[in-house]
């Protein structure tokens, strides 16, 4: 059953009437007391609830009601109706723990599709679900996504969770840490699998040009405008889109985004009809979006409109004995790709691959050992030939690896530099001035001058 919480009549009776149609049982409370008494003595479902329920239009109203229902029944979701003047205080609901926020006057399918995702989230969230990864990999297809660490398999059974919803899903973590792959499986596993996935890079995407490829234009809506071009949310329609690099968006274009995934509308640019869009929305970032609403560089509305669902991705530093395993994938694939059945790794390769920062993640794992595939002629793969292959990645990086000017010293990164060498080398003498480009004897001069130990070759 749903609680309707509105002094409008008429409101009620709509909402109602769409209830009775879409197969819901409702009922309606004027104000607290009537609604906490429904709530109290009446298997409640969940509450849509009005912000300004009473004669008062500040909105205040309805985030005190919420306060009211979540201490009586926390896990019950409560959507909040809201108008656009009011948006701020719908965020502060959502802080407080409303499911999610209709803007009124509201769209009929809109609100279904709402209410039905978050009565299916929380249905999901009291479910227990404790599946070994042999198991998850059968059920749901994740045999992509590589690794047995806690962490990893806490993402999984999160996906398991939400995927059969419409629930917004916000992943987060570095780059080169899978972020895209955990979207797939998302799509992959949901109600949408069979309808399109459609990726954004948004960090690709000026901001001039933001309007025509989400929304696609007529031809003639503006000078280069040779053509019709269809954009992305029109591609998306019934299936997923994936905002990928969410965090490198400007506020204009945040604005505009916002919009649709608030309202599911949008218009062509050169056309006046609005069109709707139905579609699941997962974004993904590297950049911390709290932080970044502190600066006033990130809209705080739309963050909470994309994060009902946080999923962070570990970076593999935090998961290191999953290395091996990775490492054993990639070279899986390679001996298929490249046809070399024959290659292998040691025990001892393996061990000093796991002992590595990888500060790239996943992505240079897995660039590493391509590279050094593609570059040994030798099918048994040891430390010297991974050592060699990764200070040419790494070199090739350093431009956007330094610090900016005026930051540190020369003294300083010289030092950094002969440190980070003598640990990823082992304190070998040679071949840390061969990687540094210096003599032996220099190389001596410089530890003797910044104090660092060392134990003298023969």
């Amino acid at each position: 059953m749903i609680l309707i919480i509105d002094d409008d009549i008429a409101v009620c009776a709509s909402l109602n009437l769409l209830l009775k149609q879409e197969g819901f049982k409702s009922i309606k409370a004027n104000g607290p007391e009537e609604a906490l008494g429904h709530l109290k003595e009446k298997a409640i479902d969940a509450v849509l609830l009005d912000m300004n329920f009473s004669m008062e239009t500040s909105g205040e109203d309805g985030l005190v009601m919420l306060d009211k229902i979540k201490e009586l029944r926390p896990s019950l979701p409560v959507i909040l109706m809201t108008g656009w003047g009011s948006i701020r205080l719908a965020v502060e609901g959502m802080k407080a723990g409303a499911a999610d926020f209709i803007n009124k006057p509201w769209d009929n399918d809109h609100l279904m599709n709402a209410l039905r995702t978050a009565l299916d989230l929380s249905a999901e969230q009291q479910t227990p679900l404790a599946l070994t990864r042999k198991k998850l990999n059968e059920k749901y297809g994740f045999e992509n996504i590589v690794g047995e660490d806690p962490q990893l398999l806490e993402v999984l059974q999160t996906i398991v969770r939400v995927c059969s919803t419409d629930v917004s899903v916000l992943i987060i973590g570095e780059s080169g840490t899978g972020k895209e792959l955990i979207a797939e499986a998302i799509h992959e596993n949901s109600l949408r699998r069979h309808k399109s996935f459609v990726k954004v890079n948004l960090g690709g995407i000026s901001s001039s040009l933001f309007e025509s490829e989400m929304f696609g234009h007529k031809r003639g809506a503006f000078t280069d405008a040779r053509s019709d071009r269809v954009g992305r949310f029109e591609l998306a329609d019934k299936g997923t889109i994936f905002l990928d690099e969410i965090g490198d968006l400007d506020l204009n274009s945040q604005v505009k985004l916002l919009r649709v995934l608030q309202d599911r509308k949008y218009e062509v640019l050169g056309d006046s009809r609005t069109r709707s869009v139905d579609l699941r929305v997962v974004c993904a970032t590297n950049r911390d979006l709290r932080e970044m609403i502190a600066d006033n560089k990130f809209r705080e509305d739309l963050y909470y409109r994309i994060n009902l669902i946080i999923i962070r991705l570990p970076p593999l530093r935090e998961r290191a004995a999953d290395i091996p395993v990775l490492t054993n994938y990639f070279l899986k694939n390679m001996k298929e790709i490249y046809n070399r059945p024959g290659l292998r790794i040691d025990k001892k390769t393996l061990n000093w691959l796991e002992s590595l920062p990888l500060p790239g993640n996943i992505r240079e794992l897995k660039n590493l050992i391509e590279r050094t595939v593609l570059l040994s002629e030798r099918d048994l793969l040891g430390i010297k030939d991974f050592e060699q292959h990764l200070e040419q990645q790494r070199l090739s990086n350093v431009a956007m690896t330094l610090p900016a000017v005026g930051t540190v010293s020369v003294d300083d990164m010289e030092l950094s530099m002969i440190r980070n060498a003598m640990v990823f080398h082992q304190n070998n003498i040679s071949r840390v001035a061969k990687a540094l480009g210096m003599s032996r004897g220099t190389l001596y001069r410089k530890l003797e001058k910044y104090n660092i130990p060392y134990e003298t070759q023969n």
